[in-house]
């Protein structure tokens, strides 16, 4: 979402495409398009929650390859200046989520966990891809046991409520676990996204992680939950700390925080930002008015946000449905292709890129 070069020869077009899929279905997912996801086509609209969240949460590692050297990770004084740059980034998103959170809307605004994990993630900027995608299988697997268990600390602490734990832990995106999601970004962005063969290896890839992650989640469920879905480990959170039952980590149900869900939709996410570097490329002037939604996906997230709360006051029944979501796609993309073509960049993208690239241009020894 902050990944922003300006509209040059060095912009990814299909990562603004993937932004754009993921503003959208957020939007669908925050209007309740859908309401269970299953085999019946006509529920299918559903597949927009929990999915786009964590879209956004891969191309935000994405993002952060590309601040930080792309293939060639930046070191010495080059790579104090990413990090500032990302910190610098992560502070504004912070904020941002912080007015977003202000405004009472039924959202579970996503911006204060992005500006954590853009954090988190500095740490990890000059490992390679195989390291971080090895790390990210392991919070994947010890995530969820050790997100209930310290929910269960929290909890007895009676301290689960409290805005850091949900951050970290209780709320949900908990960052313990997202951190998977961008470690994954991360090692994408390491790749040769120009690249025909790391396009289709990213295709099998994600596919293999789609079919391992739901059918693993379906068949935990049959066996353990009969058949019931799991919350995931935030079952477990008001049970006496040490206590765990199985069922807490079956299933791959949107934002339960299973390793069957992790697992599932980081390859839903790889895939669309696979399938989206191929269709840009093909029919760029087709996917315009969605890559520009993706160019300017922090600002468009924020009005849309802030249009919500509008619609709440006046009219309670604007913001639910397909209907509703028609209209602020349209709006979106409409908005978003007159913008980027009179003035470039978004505000906000404009307000992080300038604001971040001074405070990396201040004079560091060496």
């Amino acid at each position: 979402m902050t990944y922003d070069p300006g509209a040059g020869p060095d912009r990814i077009a299909g990562l603004d495409l993937a932004r754009g899929l993921a503003v959208l279905g957020m939007f669908g997912a925050h209007l309740r398009v859908g309401e269970e996801l299953t085999a019946d086509p006509s529920s299918w609209a559903a597949v927009v929650d929990g999915r786009s969240s964590i879209l956004f949460a891969t191309l935000a590692g994405v993002s952060i390859a590309l601040l930080s050297g792309r293939s060639r990770p930046a070191d010495g004084v080059d790579l104090v200046r990413a990090r500032l740059r990302i910190t610098v980034r992560a502070a504004w998103v912070f904020a941002i989520g912080a007015v977003l959170e202000w405004l009472h809307t039924f959202v579970a605004i996503i911006l204060g966990v992005y500006a954590v994990l853009f954090v988190l993630a500095l740490p990890f900027l000059r490992w390679s891809p195989r390291r971080l995608l090895v790390t990210a299988g392991v919070i994947a697997v010890a995530g969820p046991p050790l997100d209930a268990l310290t929910g269960q600390v929290l909890s007895a602490l009676d301290a689960d409520g409290h805005y850091v734990a949900e951050l970290l832990v209780t709320g949900t995106y908990p960052a313990m676990l997202w951190l998977a999601f961008v470690l994954v970004g991360l090692a994408v962005g390491r790749l040769d996204l120009g690249a025909a063969g790391v396009r289709a290896r990213l295709a099998g890839a994600g596919a293999a992680a789609v079919v391992l992650g739901y059918g693993g989640g379906r068949l935990s469920t049959e066996a353990l939950a009969g058949g019931a879905p799991s919350r995931g480990p935030e079952e477990g959170f008001a049970a006496p700390v040490g206590e765990w039952d199985a069922i807490w980590f079956s299933g791959a149900e949107a934002h339960s925080g299973t390793t069957f869900e992790i697992v599932g939709s980081t390859g839903v996410a790889v895939l669309v930002i696979a399938a989206c570097l191929v269709l840009a490329d093909r029919v760029p002037v087709v996917l315009a008015p969605l890559a520009a939604v993706g160019a300017l996906a922090l600002t468009v997230y924020t009005a849309h946000i802030v249009v919500i709360r509008v619609l709440m006051s006046l009219d309670p029944a604007a913001v639910e449905g397909a209907g509703a979501w028609v209209v602020f796609a349209v709006c979106a993309m409409a908005g978003a292709t007159g913008w980027r073509a009179v003035f470039g960049r978004g505000p906000l993208e404009r307000l992080l890129t300038w604001s971040s690239t001074r405070a990396a241009a201040v004079h560091l020894p060496g």
